[in-house]
């Protein structure tokens, strides 16, 4: 019974970074979608499927999925996903319909609907976001996070969370992601997190703790989430200037405990230079002669008067970039835009022994540590390579989380 395979579904899975971790350890993904809304033709689905076979592959709008029958998903364990960062806020209280309802095409909100509606529902949930959902939108910090959290709540789940860096885990990226895991209340983890001494949960027993460890603290906060949807919608943190969630926390029965987390590793720290191809770079990714004022320029410090669409003019200062990027750290992060000749600002540029050049594809897909060569396809050229990494996630910080995870439902269950 040990070695039992937990089933999961994977939305919102672009070229397929949480089934790369995933199925390192026990877990089968048995659903997966993929859908960019904006273009014809699907790059990253096609990927996708030239990886893992098109066999229970979904390349259609998720929102019509849900919306259409819930059921069409099959029955899972774990529902996984990175989902966009949008704003989760709701306007009314459809009467005709069971409870709220966010704004249509919000992909929030079609978790929410697999989550209510499906009648054998996930008991786990590890979903992946950028860190700033914890503190947009600006006039209301930390509003849109708490929404969310309490539309778990209401759908009777306990979830934790963290913000890591991948790269103060050995990792070879500066990438900064919040992670959630979610527990449904039938669960024995949702039974044991319930009883738990909160900050041991945080800092030392809970699944994210025992992946990615962080040193003791003992201060954490409390925070009540009042009201249904839209009261939070409406109210929450209204005149707050900073959010209340720090980058570690926990929500168990509509109570909110956070508290600010330093990591803990003294490892080994794999850097840029680790990752650079040695041999056959092919001459497109040299920088070129005429363009290296360009690249300085705009790598550089530098005032620029800009005006407001109402005419006042005003200075906008950015600071200079390590240029060309520092090989014994680990790399920036990887933004959508990095593929490309033209010069820009945050493309990665190093120093190699023919001269400056930009990254490879290959060396992006080991920044965020897929295999060489996964996003290769006919078709499919280099930039549309770098945009795929631009939107990924740190392998291995899934591949950690998924294990402990693993370790935390089943240590009970078959004790």
């Amino acid at each position: 019974m040990e070695n039992k395979k937990m089933k999961v579904a994977e939305l919102f899975a672009g070229v397929g970074g949480f089934r790369l971790g995933l199925e390192k350890s026990n877990y089968e993904v048995v659903w997966s979608n993929q859908w960019e809304p904006s273009t014809k033709m699907q790059h990253a689905s096609k990927v996708y499927e030239a990886r893992f076979g098109k066999e229970n592959h979904s390349n259609e709008d998720i929102n019509e999925v849900v919306t259409r029958n819930v059921e069409e998903i099959p029955d899972h364990d774990l529902l996984v996903g990175g989902f966009p960062c949008q704003d989760y806020s709701v306007a009314t209280t459809l009467h005709n319909s069971k409870g709220l309802k966010g704004k249509k095409g919000v992909l929030w909100w079609s978790i929410h609907q697999i989550l209510e509606n499906k009648k054998n529902k996930p008991k786990y949930l590890f979903l992946e976001n950028v860190d700033r959902l914890l503190k947009s939108p600006a006039k209301q910090r930390g509003r849109d996070f708490a929404v969310m959290l309490q539309s778990l709540n209401d759908l009777g789940y306990a979830v934790e969370w963290r913000v890591i860096n991948a790269a103060e885990y050995g990792m070879p990226q500066r990438r900064r992601r919040v992670f959630f895991i979610g527990y449904h209340k039938s669960t024995e983890v949702y039974k044991r997190l319930q009883k738990s001494n909160k900050i041991d949960w945080l800092t030392e027993e809970g699944t994210i703790a025992n992946a990615f460890p962080v040193a003791k603290t003992n201060s954490i906060q409390e925070v009540e989430l009042k009201g249904n949807l839209v009261e939070i919608t409406n109210n929450f943190n209204k005149n707050g200037k900073l959010s209340p969630f720090q980058n570690t926390g926990l929500l168990v029965k509509g109570k909110v405990y956070t508290t600010k987390t330093e990591p803990n590793y003294d490892g080994k720290k794999t850097v840029l230079a680790d990752v650079l191809q040695n041999g056959e770079v092919t001459p497109e990714f040299f920088i070129d002669d005429k363009d290296k004022d360009k690249w300085e320029y705009l790598k550089g410090a530098k005032t620029i008067e800009r005006k407001s669409q109402d005419g006042f003019v005003y200075k906008y200062s950015e600071g200079g970039m390590i240029y060309p990027d520092a090989l014994d750290n680990a790399s920036r992060t990887i933004i959508t835009g990095e593929g490309g000749k033209s010069p820009s600002r945050f493309k990665h540029v190093i120093v190699s022994d023919r001269g400056l050049r930009r990254l490879t594809p290959i060396e992006l897909e080991r920044l965020n540590m897929f295999p060489d060569n996964h996003t290769k396809l006919e078709g499919i050229t280099n930039t549309k390579r770098a945009f795929f990494m631009g939107n990924a996630l740190v392998v291995g910080v899934i591949e950690k989380i998924g294990e402990e995870l693993y370790k935390q439902i089943n240590q009970f269950e078959y004790a």
